[in-house]
């Protein structure tokens, strides 16, 4: 593990002085493990969830962007450290807190090289990985980590890459590696072994040619307005849209981007718009995702707290990576 390329956070300091046994809390479990020698090092027996910050909107800036979304990792920490642990798993939190990326001195590039080799690292290791962003711009170091990692380790399956998106996030890098280019470069790099899908994205956000582009490298979208237009609820929308890859559990990646909800729930970002999912449409999509695919990686991008209205956007990010915890804890 690269310990020098990664910083502590306070977040979890400020539960180790409230551990109330008939109360615990997730801040609680991490500030004990870390109390008592186990946070030290991320091996471990059981396999667990490792989640990466990424304090960094430089990417944003640099698509034309509202900055904001480095502070996102550590406001959606704030709650969901202040979660009840899953059922029953209280005392055996499938989850370890590497802090954020440090960032100081290094350009862009060398970040997402820096983020793509710890996350590689611990999926190696045998963990899930769960990254707080930040720019989208880190879904490409991220999900490069994953199929690099699938093809060395599990070449006989196909790696999954599944975009919850309201852009295509693939545009080319003739302003640098600005938030909208992390599929852009996926798809350059690994379209011939990888299935790529994306779900969401908004007619008024992307360019035609970026759609052709897009389709031209493999990948299939589901529009927004297909789903919104539809008779059926979206999950059925979406269990459709991919009868073939849910017919088998397979390694799989999700990149949820929060501007794919609607303004109403998620404001805090830089791109927010009034269309778009609804909390509830989207954690059916989610549980039948989780259900179905094998899912090794979840990346949670562009939460801007100085956006947002009393955190909510950040409440949201926090509940979606709650259920992937709940989730990796029933899994044992």
């Amino acid at each position: 593990m690269v310990n020098n390329n990664r910083t502590p956070t306070d977040t979890i300091a400020a539960f180790a002085n409230l551990n109330d046994p008939d109360d615990s809390r997730i801040g609680h479990l991490l500030a004990n493990s870390r109390d008592s020698g186990e946070s030290k090092s991320p091996s471990n027996s059981t396999p667990k969830i490792h989640l990466l910050g990424y304090p960094d909107d430089e990417g944003i800036s640099l698509n034309g962007g509202r900055p904001g979304a480095h502070l996102g990792p550590d406001s959606i920490r704030q709650f969901l450290f202040r979660m009840t642990p899953p059922p029953q798993k209280s005392r055996d939190l499938p989850l370890f807190d590497l802090g954020n990326l440090n960032i100081k001195d290094l350009s862009l590039e060398e970040r997402h090289l820096s983020a793509q080799s710890i996350a590689e690292e611990s999926l190696k290791s045998g963990a899930r990985w769960m990254s707080f962003g930040g720019g989208h711009d880190y879904g490409f170091p991220d999900t490069s980590a994953f199929v690099e990692f699938c093809l060395k380790s599990m070449p006989e399956q196909r790696p999954l890459v599944i975009n919850i998106d309201a852009h295509l996030d693939v545009r080319p890098l003739n302003k640098g590696l600005t938030s909208g280019t992390p599929f852009y470069r996926l798809l350059e790099k690994h379209h011939s072994k990888i299935d790529f899908i994306e779900i969401g994205p908004q007619n008024h956000c992307n360019s035609q040619a970026h759609l052709t582009w897009c389709r031209k490298k493999g990948g299939r979208v589901l529009f927004w307005d297909d789903i919104q237009n539809s008779d059926q609820p979206p999950v059925k929308v979406v269990r459709r849209f991919l009868e073939v890859e849910l017919r088998k559990p397979r390694p799989t990646f999700l990149s949820i981007d929060i501007d794919a909800f609607s303004s109403s729930y998620a404001m805090g970002c830089s791109q927010s718009w009034p269309s778009g999912f609804t909390c509830e449409q989207f954690f059916s999509v989610f549980e039948l995702l989780l259900s179905h695919c094998s899912v090794r990686g979840l990346g949670i991008y562009e939460v801007s707290p100085p956006l947002d209205l009393d955190s909510r956007t950040a409440k949201l990010a926090a509940l979606i990576a709650y259920r992937f915890i709940y989730f990796e804890a029933h899994r044992f």
